[in-house]
C-alpha cells in the first residue's frame, strides 16, 4: 500500500509540475525580450545562443518530437527519418518559390503577385507539407512496417538515402525539373501576415526588421503544437496500442491490436511533424538544399532522442535543445575559450566523436535518458540484469507471500 509519505510527495510533484510547465513556456516564449540581459551576464554570458540559432534548434527539437513518436513511443528504430524532412522542405519549395516559373499562381502570398511561379500562403503549405509527408509516411511504412529490429533499421535506412539521391538529381524528370538537381530550390517564400500588415504585423518576416523574432515566436508555437499532440496521442487508445507493441509485439498482437495499422499511424503522424518542421525550416533558410538531406542528420535526431530519454517528451526536448545548440554555437564558442587559453584543439571538427562520446557516456551512467519515461525509470531501477520487470515483481510478491506464510 501506499504510504502517507509517498502520497504527499506525489501531491507535492505534481504541485511543482502545475506551475513548472507554464513558467517554462513563459520563459522560452519571452526568450528574444531578454536575450541581450543574458548575453552581457559573466561566465555564462558567451555561451547564450542568438534568436536566429534558437530557431533552427526549435525546428530540430520538433523533428525530435516527432521522431519520438516512432522510436519511443511504437519502439521502431527509423534510421531514414531525414527523408520526411525533405520532403517537408521541397514541398515548401514546390508551392512557395519560382520553381515551375512556367505556372503563376498566387493563393494570400507575402510576395508581389507579378512573379511567376506557385505562391501559396506559407501557414497553407505548412499544413500541405505535413500532409504530404503523412501521405509519404504511409507509402514507405506499408512495405517496410512487416518487418521488425535490424531488419526494420536497414531498410529505414535505404529510403533515408533514397530521397536524398532523388532530389539531388531531380533536375531532369523526363525533361521536368522538379528539384533543381544540386542547386537546390530557392528562394522560397517567407512566413508572413499579408492579410494583417494594416495591424502592424509584418507581411514578410525576411524583410523585416524583427526577422529573427518572428521566426522564434512561431517556430516556439509549432513546437507547443507538437508537444501538445504529442502528449495526448501518449495517453489515448492509439498511444496505449503503442506502447503494448514497443513492449511486446507478440503479446500485443495476442490481446488484439492490429500491428500493421497501429504501425503505420505512428510512422505516419511522426513523419506529419517532420515535414511541417522541415517547411519551416526551409522558409526560414530561404531555400531547400539536397546538401541537408544527409544520413548524419537521422542519427543526429536519433542521438536526441536517446540522450533525453526514448518516449520521455520533456527528455526529447531537452536532448534536443543540448545537441542543437551543440551543433549550432557551442562548440564553436567551447572551442574559442579553449584557443584563448593557449590550447590549440578545435571540437567542431570532431562533433560527431563528441556526441558519440556524449551518448556512450549516457548508456553507461543513465542510460534511461535524461528525463526518463516512467515506465523506463522503473524497470531500470527495480528490475534485475536479463530478467523481465514482470518477473521481478512476481518474485518478489511471491517472496513476500512465503515469509507471511512463515
Amino acid at each position: 500500500m501506499t504510504s502517507l509519505s509517498d502520497r504527499a510527495r506525489g501531491i507535492a510533484g505534481g504541485r511543482r509540475e502545475s506551475w513548472l510547465v507554464p513558467a517554462l513556456i513563459v520563459l522560452g516564449l519571452l526568450y528574444p525580450w531578454y536575450e541581450d540581459t543574458l548575453q552581457i551576464l559573466p561566465l555564462i554570458g558567451d555561451f547564450v545562443p542568438a534568436t536566429e540559432s534558437m530557431v533552427v534548434m526549435l525546428a530540430l527539437t520538433m523533428m525530435a518530437v516527432g521522431l519520438n513518436i516512432v522510436v519511443g513511443y511504437a519502439g521502431l528504430l527509423d534510421l531514414g527519418y531525414v527523408a520526411f524532412y525533405a520532403v517537408g522542405a521541397y514541398t515548401a519549395g514546390w508551392f512557395a518559390s519560382q520553381q515551375f516559373e512556367q505556372v503563376t499562381f498566387h493563393f494570400f502570398s507575402s510576395v508581389p503577385n507579378d512573379q511567376p511561379g506557385i505562391h501559396i500562403s506559407m501557414w497553407v503549405v505548412l499544413v500541405l507539407a505535413g500532409l504530404l509527408t503523412l501521405f509519404a509516411g504511409v507509402l514507405i511504412g506499408l512495405p517496410t512496417l512487416r518487418l521488425r529490429g535490424d531488419y526494420l533499421a536497414i531498410v529505414t535506412l535505404g529510403f533515408g538515402e533514397i530521397v536524398p539521391q532523388v532530389v539531388r538529381n531531380g533536375d531532369n524528370f523526363g525533361g521536368f525539373d522538379l528539384t533543381h538537381g544540386a542547386f537546390g530550390i530557392a528562394p522560397i517564400d517567407a512566413v508572413g501576415f499579408p492579410a494583417l500588415g494594416a495591424l502592424g504585423f509584418p507581411e514578410n518576416f525576411q524583410t523585416s526588421p524583427n526577422r529573427a523574432l518572428w521566426y522564434y515566436v512561431i517556430a516556439f508555437g509549432l513546437l507547443l503544437i507538437t508537444v501538445f499532440c504529442s502528449v495526448r496521442l501518449r495517453d489515448s487508445r492509439l498511444g496505449r496500442a503503442w506502447i503494448a507493441i514497443r513492449e511486446d509485439e507478440t503479446a500485443a498482437a495476442a490481446m488484439g491490436v492490429p500491428l500493421m495499422r497501429t504501425k503505420t499511424w505512428s510512422y505516419a503522424i511522426g513523419a506529419f511533424f517532420g515535414g511541417v518542421a522541415g517547411a519551416y525550416y526551409a522558409s526560414f533558410r530561404a531555400g531547400a538544399f539536397p546538401a541537408d538531406f544527409y544520413f548524419n542528420i537521422s542519427v543526429f535526431l536519433l542521438c536526441m532522442v536517446i540522450l533525453g530519454g526514448m518516449g520521455s517528451v520533456w527528455g526529447v526536448i531537452l536532448g534536443g535543445m543540448i545537441l542543437s545548440y551543440l551543433d549550432r554555437e557551442g562548440l564553436a564558442t567551447i572551442g574559442s575559450k579553449i584557443q584563448d587559453a593557449g590550447v590549440d584543439f578545435e571540437p567542431t571538427q570532431y562533433q560527431f566523436g563528441i556526441y558519440g562520446v556524449i551518448i556512450v557516456t549516457m548508456m553507461l551512467f543513465r542510460p534511461a535518458g535524461l528525463i526518463p519515461e516512467r515506465r523506463h525509470k522503473i524497470e531500470m531501477e527495480e528490475a534485475v540484469h536479463d530478467t523481465p520487470f514482470y518477473d521481478v515483481q512476481t518474485d518478489g510478491a511471491l517472496t513476500d507471500r512465503d515469509q507471511n506464510d512463515e
